[in-house]
């Protein structure tokens, strides 16, 4: 068993005296380290009274969605999938500031559809603490529609998951960060379905090539790779760029960069003001704080 600190098991007893008190749950599952704990936590309390639903678009990968259903699978839980293309929400394919917004309001609502005809009372998704020090205009939805959110609820941090997750034997704790494809587009730049595949295979190339953190950020036709700055080495060896780029420019890009500031969390919210940045947290505040 993984050792956790005393605060980190009070935090998890929190959490499931939550989760218990909601009688029955929904869980929006990504297959992430945050949503995969949370599932297994919802599930070790409330039994078949826990379900997951996932989400099956072209901004979602199929390797995440695949992971999604092994695990249900494996696990035991009733798994539902969901059809959310958000290309067709009216306005997200311009890429606004508010892209994240449109999105977890219409899947939320599709999810409240499935809840409501399998008796299911509550809806839940995974922020955690650390998710308050970024431009999370989604958390704005999860607001406005009553969603849960039981890992802020029990004050859990992003470490407190992987250590707990590690604790519980889950495949996840020690899996890379991930957000949807979409948050790999320049505010206000057109996405598309072919560029969001162009995103997708870009990544799993270097997933392949086994760096383990990345992004693929997309301007135009230029990619500009995000990984570890402890991984440059590997990716400027001499066979290993040319092969990345021969491969990225076969899948359509025409310009292949390295953001030598290395992979970090949510680096295209660095265009936005800080009038931007305020908006989705001070419509959470006394709400999921």
């Amino acid at each position: 068993m993984a050792d956790i600190t005393e605060n980190q098991q009070i935090k998890y007893e929190k959490l499931k005296q939550y989760i218990k008190e909601l009688g029955s749950v929904a869980v929006a599952f990504s297959s992430g380290v945050d949503s995969t704990f949370l599932l297994k936590a919802a599930h070790d309390v409330l039994g078949d009274n826990a379900i997951a639903v996932t989400a099956r678009s072209c901004s979602f990968p199929k390797r995440e969605l695949n992971e999604a259903v092994d695990f249900c699978k494996k696990e035991g839980i009733r798994h539902f999938i969901c059809d959310s293309e958000e290309l067709k929400i009216e306005g997200f394919a311009q890429n606004p500031k508010n892209r994240c917004y449109l999105c977890k309001h219409e899947l939320f609502e599709e999810i409240k559809k499935i809840a409501d005809k399998n008796g299911i009372a509550c809806i839940a998704e995974g922020s955690n603490m650390d998710d308050n020090g970024d431009y999370r205009p989604g958390l704005k939805a999860v607001a406005e529609l009553g969603i849960k959110s039981p890992l802020r609820e029990s004050k859990m941090t992003k470490d407190d998951i992987r250590a707990l997750s590690k604790m519980l034997g889950l495949p996840t704790w020690d899996k890379q960060s991930f957000a949807c494809l979409s948050s790999r587009f320049v505010y206000g730049e057109t996405i598309s379905e072919e560029k969001l595949g162009m995103v997708e295979k870009a990544e799993q190339l270097l997933l392949d090539y086994g760096f383990h953190q990345v992004r693929v950020r997309i301007h135009g036709l230029l990619a500009r790779i995000e990984i570890m700055p402890e991984e440059f080495p590997k990716l400027l060896e001499q066979n290993v760029r040319e092969d990345i780029a021969k491969k990225f420019k076969e899948y359509g890009f025409t310009y292949v960069t390295m953001d030598i500031l290395g992979y970090r969390m949510g680096s295209m919210n660095e265009t936005l003001g800080e009038n931007d940045k305020t908006t989705a947290d001070s419509s959470l505040r006394g709400k999921n704080e």
